[in-house]
């Protein structure tokens, strides 16, 4: 019992003693607490601080635009720039001396530009410039300073390039042991290069600033998304970044510009542009019944010989149009019924006074036209017979004539979607604002002076014309895509439903057909035997500023607008060129030959023909070549051209495609979310919508199918990885 007693007081000593321990210890640790709280408090703070940055913003990928067919026109792309850090902790100079040779001669094999001696003695310049601040800090010396961005190359890299730089010799070994890392750069890249270059736009230098012009600014709130924040913390001594609110990437643009058509019209008007040797010449083709515009150049004299596109005149050139103007006010009067097309009009010798000025046609060195119908006043192109027909109809009320341009909707600001874009000038002689309104100002009018009108906008009238009389608006773009859906489809505004009544615009056209395909008609060089078009030629003298239009120095403005076919009008297309050096000023011959180049060659590569112009082929049946993609949308067009298919795995989203003897064989294919899928053989639109859905940034080069791809299929996505695809 004795015993007993002794062994608990044992029990109840030792859990006292280890309980005051643990009191002790709790006390300890609470005055611990209070110290590092209340005592060391706010140096504790300041050092985490220090190991924690918040809010760092996640910029978002800017959204691609594209051509009417999906093709990249400008899209967001990573640059690399490549330094050494000859500080790195596992940088041996035995293991750099042995591997400088071999790692020079395949960056000379990479970068030919420089030799293999060059990159080795700049790789070792860099080496003994560490080991001379090495040896200065051994001295003491306070002012040396580690370097631990020594540029490897003079320029950036691509994402290929990177990768493959990393596998060369010695810089396999990796960054701690090699010092070789990169500074991602996001920029802004032109597949097509110069092609409508203009019209899509620009971007600022600084990336986030986005859009500077183009169709980069105006959709500038769609295509730059929505930025989000990170943390970067410091674990194991390196930083790294927490995503804490994903960005979200900016939406796609589908432009209306036709990639094909558009390289035809650049290389038309740059040879003529070179032949001529002019200032600077623009060239938009647009589609009839929809109002997209399919291509647009604008090219401007940079130095001798050379042209590029530096600024947009198609929209912003508010200049005097000439004689395509005559077209306007010839509706004008036809609608009024002021005159009709047969009236006559005498142009005399070509040299007449009119309100005290002299007005010249352009043969009144060849005795002019003498008496001609108001027709012929349009097919001929004279200034007199057009002049003397207004005057004649409106010299009393000339308000009424600029009432019946407005009617027509010249005057209306159409809120293009190119920042900068220029609306027409129409004075009025009741306008509060005009500056002077004289007795020859609507004579003058009446052939195209007196007013300025943006290239588009006499387009749109002449596209007017080719619409059966509705005047719509010329669009840029015609979708909107978030993530490859299509979340708004573009339809150009009516403007004015019908600008003339049917008697007039018939008329209207049947001089049009005549100023081209008659023997005698000023537009004669833009006749084709290949495909019917009508237009109107302009030339117009352009003002010399305060010396205003002297025969010295004189300088023109040449011009054509019309459409093709003229029977059954698919385009409408307006050429201007200002200031040729080389020959004498002709809308006719500058502008008509380039409107019949690119008119010929837009018509033989879109095949415009009734499907009974090509007997059937039961010879030699083709079927198409479908890309692997989207399973809804290549039966939608498999169904509509009625070719015969076989499906496997009719539940699956996607498709793989090949041909079995007569019929397409398709078979479904799912994919993984958590790994790199196999997207050879798919169209751009395809490839990005499931690498971007996988959380991946994509890059694309070339056109086509995509033909290859940086990361192999099968391994693990890491969601903000960047992979390459290239298209052929």
């Amino acid at each position: 019992m004795s015993s007993e007693l002794s062994l608990n007081k044992k029990i109840i000593s030792c859990y006292f003693i280890i309980a005051a321990l643990v009191i002790i210890v709790a006390v300890l640790i609470f005055g611990k607490a209070c110290t590092v709280s209340f005592v060391d408090g706010n140096a504790w703070r300041k050092l985490g601080e220090k190991q924690v940055k918040p809010n760092i913003k996640v910029p978002a990928t800017r959204g691609n635009i594209y051509s009417d067919n999906y093709e990249l026109m400008a899209t967001t792309e990573s640059r690399y720039r490549l330094y050494l850090d000859f500080w790195a902790e596992g940088i041996s100079p035995d293991t750099l001396k042995k591997y400088v040779k071999p790692l020079s001669i395949e960056l000379n094999k990479m970068f030919p530009q420089k030799s293999a001696s060059y990159y080795e003695n700049h790789i070792m310049r860099g080496w003994n410039m560490r080991e001379q601040t090495a040896n200065q800090i051994k001295r003491g010396n306070k002012n040396a300073k580690k370097n631990r961005e020594y540029r490897l190359l003079t320029h950036d890299v691509n994402y290929i390039q990177w990768k493959t730089i990393r596998e060369m010799p010695y810089f396999e070994k990796g960054i701690y042991k090699s010092g070789l890392y990169k500074k991602e750069f996001v920029t802004r890249t032109k597949p097509y290069g110069t092609l409508a270059s203009r019209t899509i736009g620009d971007i600022y230098g600084e990336f986030d600033k986005g859009g500077k012009n183009g169709l980069e600014c105006h959709y500038d709130s769609l295509l730059r998304g929505e930025e989000g924040t990170s943390t970067r913390r410091k674990v194991n001594g390196r930083f790294i970044d927490v995503i804490d609110m994903r960005p979200i990437n900016g939406k796609d643009i589908i432009s209306t510009i036709n990639i094909d058509i558009q390289d035809i019209t650049e290389k038309a008007l740059l040879s003529k542009l070179k032949e001529i040797d002019a200032e600077s010449g623009t060239a938009v083709v647009m589609e009839t019944a929809t109002g997209e515009i399919k291509a647009i150049t604008n090219m401007g004299r940079i130095r001798e010989g050379v042209w590029g596109e530096t600024k947009n005149y198609a929209v912003s050139d508010l200049s005097e149009p000439g004689s395509t103007f005559k077209v306007v006010s010839m509706m004008v009067a036809l609608e009024d019924e002021a005159i009709h097309p047969e009236d006559s009009v005498d142009t005399e010798n070509g040299v007449v006074q009119i309100a005290g000025q002299t007005l010249k046609d352009h043969n009144a060195n060849r005795g002019g036209y003498g008496m001609i119908t108001a027709a012929k006043s349009i097919r001929y192109s004279s200034n007199i017979g057009v002049a003397r027909l207004i005057m004649r109809a409106y010299g009393d009320n000339p308000g009424r004539f600029v009432d019946g341009i407005r009617k027509i909707g010249f005057q209306k600001d159409m809120n293009l979607e190119i920042p900068g874009y220029g609306v027409p000038r129409i004075r009025h002689p009741k306008d509060t604002n005009v500056q002077y309104w004289s007795k020859s100002t609507l004579p003058w009018m009446s052939f195209g002076y007196e007013t300025q009108i943006p290239p588009i906008y006499t387009l749109t009238f002449f596209n007017a014309i080719a619409n059966n009389g509705k005047l719509i608006k010329p669009i840029f773009v015609k979708e909107i895509q978030e993530n490859g859906k299509v979340i708004e489809r573009k339809k150009a505004p009516i403007v004015n439903e019908k600008i003339c009544s049917s008697k007039t615009l018939s008329a209207i056209r049947q001089m049009l057909d005549d100023v081209v395909n008659t023997k005698d008609g000023t537009g004669k060089p833009a006749y084709s035997d290949k495909v019917r078009i009508a237009g109107k030629t302009g030339t117009a003298q352009l003002s010399q500023g305060s010396s205003g239009y002297r025969a010295e120095g004189l300088s023109h403005q040449v011009s054509f607008c019309g459409y093709f076919p003229s029977d059954n009008p698919k385009y409408s297309m307006i050429v201007v060129i200002r200031k040729p050096r080389n020959g004498p000023p002709s809308g006719g011959w500058m502008c008509g030959s380039v409107f019949k180049s690119i008119a010929e060659e837009v018509y033989a590569k879109n095949m415009i023909y009734t499907e009974k112009t090509f007997p059937v082929d039961t010879i030699h049946p083709v079927l198409p070549a479908v890309k692997n993609g989207l399973k809804e949308s290549s039966l939608l067009a498999l169904r509509n051209l009625d070719i015969e298919y076989n499906e496997e795995q009719s539940g699956a989203k996607w498709i793989t495609s090949n041909s079995e003897e007569d019929r397409l064989l398709l078979k479904g294919r799912d994919f993984s979310d958590k790994t790199i899928p196999d997207v050879k053989g798919m169209g751009a639109k395809d490839a990005i919508y499931v690498l971007e859905n996988l959380g991946l940034k994509v890059h694309i080069s070339g056109k086509g199918s995509v033909n290859s791809q940086s990361i192999s299929p099968g391994n693990k996505v890491n969601k903000g990885q960047t992979i390459t695809l290239l298209l052929k």
